[in-house]
């Protein structure tokens, strides 16, 4: 296709690395973009088509200019349509993979730039699915979106309209429910366990499917074993643990509602009689555990994004290393510990170190069984690191 003249073009600087946008980098930095007077002005959201400094065509993109990211790239071809017709593609391209690696529509349905639709991120819950439109062509195109979720059988759609992404773009805090209907917590079925994920009210989009594969893992280790779920949620590792066998399981959290959640996900499992929670500050609350003489065959931590951005690096990974330091002397002799990262900031080598530098100032000798990332439904884009930003790091203890 070629070229679309009548829309707004953007150009690269001459000291732009054009040849990264042409074999799949998708983002354009402030710095990289001619941002002349008629650029600046552009609205947010606004499509065009990106040109290198010699004024070749690129790729179709989407420029915000109140953005860091000032341009993203929404399709390789320069003349391409954003219709619906577009969009529906898209979701239905990214749908084939879902349901060839799930049995149940449960998992999360777009995963940004990595299925193609950039700032976008779908997860589905059955027939009822929650958009986070973290970018502002998104948030455009929020009636498109919806109409092609409809297509493939999704009768309630919420817009979860919160978060830092929304506002480095610039865009308001709002969750709305635009089609159908919410009645209360939405039932999740997933790794043999039952969770309760609040749609309207909940972190994020209400529950972490990106956790499944390492929920998974903690349920072989789980077996007949005293489990500690700390930075639980609505009870993500300590009710996979229970689903596999765990002799009983306790849950922390700051969050008293998301332990509501995981107390009614116990309950709906029939696990309850096994299930314990303590609501908390996790540090504090490890090293009352820790003062109490508790005990646990497999620990588990896993926080938020303690280094959500490089100026924070430094110290989220001290946080890193002192969640490591305080769950290191609850574990039992030959017991397991898992610690999460979901910070893209700090990557896997540096995480591991400090996880491994607070294990041993915990007075423990470790042993790393199992390296975990994100499940296949948060596909990762591999000319951009920042897809990659889950980290599990499973260890044996001495």
């Amino acid at each position: 296709m070629t070229e679309d003249r009548t829309r707004p073009v953007v150009r690269l600087r001459p000291k732009a690395e054009a040849r990264a946008i042409r074999h799949g980098f998708p983002w354009v930095y402030a710095d990289e973009l001619v941002t002349d007077r008629r650029t600046q002005a552009m609205a947010p959201g606004t499509i065009a088509t990106l040109e290198d400094a010699e004024r070749r065509p690129l790729a179709t993109v989407t420029v915000n200019p109140k953005s860091k990211i000032i341009a993203r790239v929404l399709d390789r071809d320069a003349g391409a349509e954003i219709t619906g017709d577009w969009i529906a593609a898209k979701i239905t391209r990214a749908l084939a993979l879902r349901e060839r690696l799930f049995d149940a529509p449960f998992y999360r349905l777009v995963h940004a730039e990595a299925d193609g639709l950039p700032g976008v991120i779908i997860d589905r819950f059955g027939d009822l699915a929650v958009v986070q439109p973290n970018a502002a062509w998104s948030e455009a195109m929020i009636g498109e979106i919806t109409a092609a979720l409809a297509a493939i059988g999704i009768a309630t759609v919420v817009k979860n309209g919160s978060g830092r992404a929304r506002g480095l773009e610039g865009l308001p805090e709002e969750t709305v429910v635009l089609t159908g209907a919410v009645n209360g917590p939405v039932p999740v079925p997933m790794n043999g366990a039952v969770y309760m994920a609040d749609v309207l009210g909940g972190q994020k989009t209400g529950l972490f499917f990106d956790q499944r594969p390492n929920h998974a893992f903690a349920a072989r280790l789980a077996r007949g074993a005293r489990v500690l779920d700390v930075f639980s949620h609505v009870g993500g590792f300590a009710l996979a643990c229970l689903a596999g066998g765990a002799e009983r399981a306790l849950a922390v959290d700051a969050s008293a509602p998301a332990l509501d959640l995981a107390r009614q996900g116990a309950a709906a499992m029939g696990a309850e009689a096994r299930f314990d929670t303590r609501q908390g500050d996790a540090f504090a609350t490890l090293e009352a555990l820790a003062t109490e003489g508790a005990q646990f065959d497999l620990v588990i931590c896993d926080p938020p994004a303690f280094a959500p951005s490089k100026t924070a690096l430094q110290a989220g990974l001290r946080a890193y290393e002192r969640v490591a330091r305080l769950a290191a002397p609850l574990v039992a002799p030959g017991g397991y510990v898992a610690l999460c990262s979901c910070s893209h900031a700090a990557d896997l080598v540096q995480f591991r170190a400090a996880s491994a530098r607070g294990l041993g100032r915990g007075g423990r000798r470790s042993q790393l069984l199992h390296t975990g990332y994100a499940g296949p439904d948060h596909p990762m884009l591999p000319q951009l690191a920042e897809s990659a930003y889950l980290k599990a790091l499973f260890f044996r203890l001495d």
